[in-house]
Parts: C-alpha cells; sequence; structure tokens
C-alpha cells in the first residue's frame, strides 16, 4: 500500500526501515502517548520484531508514515470480529521533530478514508489519553468527534488516567 499526500507518504513497512524506526521511536515524549506494547527504551531489536510481525500479518492495517523515504511514525488500524466487524479501532504516533506540521492529520484522514473504503467499515474510533491534547486536535482536524471521557479506564506509567473517545462515522 502506497499514499502520497503533500506532507509526506502513508506506505507499507520495509525492513530497510528498521534503522530510522529505531531513532524515532525511541523517545520517551513518544512513548509516553501510547501503549505499553510499545518499548520505551526502543531498541534495534524491537524494531526488527515490529517490522517482522507487520510484514508477516495476513491484512495489512499497519503502515509507516514517512518523510522524504524514511520511517518518521506509524499509523494502523485493529479490525473487530464478530458483531464488531465493521469497527476498527486507529493509532498512530509521529516523531517528535515532525510534530506540529500537519503531518499526523493528514495521515489519519487518508488511512481512516482508506480504512473505510477497503474494509466496509462503518466506525474507526480512537482512544487518546485524556493528557494528550495534541492528539485530541489531529482526531477533530481529521473529522473525528468526541463521543465520550472514560474515566480512569487506563494506567500509564503508574498512573490512573481518562482516555477520550473519538470516532469517525463512515455515512
Amino acid at each position: 500500500m502506497h499514499l502520497r499526500l503533500t506532507s509526506c507518504d502513508v506506505r507499507s513497512w520495509r525492513t530497510s526501515d528498521v534503522e530510522s524506526l529505531v531513532r524515532h521511536a525511541n523517545n520517551y515524549n513518544v512513548w509516553i502517548n501510547l501503549r505499553d506494547a510499545f518499548p520505551h527504551p526502543y531498541t534495534k531489536r524491537d524494531a526488527r520484531n515490529f517490522v517482522r510481525a507487520v510484514l508477516s500479518r495476513p491484512l495489512e492495517t499497519t503502515f509507516a508514515i514517512a518523510v522524504a523515504n524514511e520511517a518518521v511514525g506509524s499509523i494502523g488500524f485493529v479490525m473487530h470480529p464478530d458483531v464488531e466487524r465493521v469497527s476498527a479501532e486507529i493509532g498512530y504516533w509521529l516523531a517528535e521533530p515532525f510534530w506540529t506540521r500537519g503531518i499526523t492529520t493528514e495521515a489519519l484522514a487518508a488511512v481512516t478514508k482508506y480504512a473505510i473504503a477497503t474494509h466496509h467499515l462503518t466506525r474507526i474510533y480512537a482512544l487518546p489519553f485524556a493528557w494528550n491534547a495534541a492528539s485530541c486536535r489531529v482526531l477533530e482536524k481529521a473529522g473525528y468527534v468526541l463521543e465520550a471521557r472514560l474515566r480512569r479506564s487506563a494506567i500509564k506509567n503508574g498512573q490512573i488516567i481518562d482516555q477520550m473517545q473519538y470516532a469517525f462515522i463512515a455515512e
């Protein structure tokens, strides 16, 4: 998959992305806003395992965000089974030097459209931590609507926190 956008490309992960992945993912300010499955510190072994896992999945739903052909972030969605098979959860991160350039908003809007069209979804949602105001703004700029504040629904870095539930509904 390859989406050419104005500020970045969203494309399939490559084994050659390991070095840039380590360089950009090994950042506390990135880690603090992600699920614990995203390790910190982020090592070369973590990067190799991630790329290998993504490339081995039968359904490609996780993509690199690339600037000047260098992987500087990731975006992906998780399909749901059974009666929720028309829904997916989306998540993303971008390397700190690329923040505030509109890259994540553009990638999120494009991947949302791609996921809905490709997988016939009616709903895509995200659950940013309440403290992550920048991610909430990205979601709103990409057309997502705040549905709820999930009080005390997560734990990160030993702290019980709220999550915000945003959704994009396909018409």
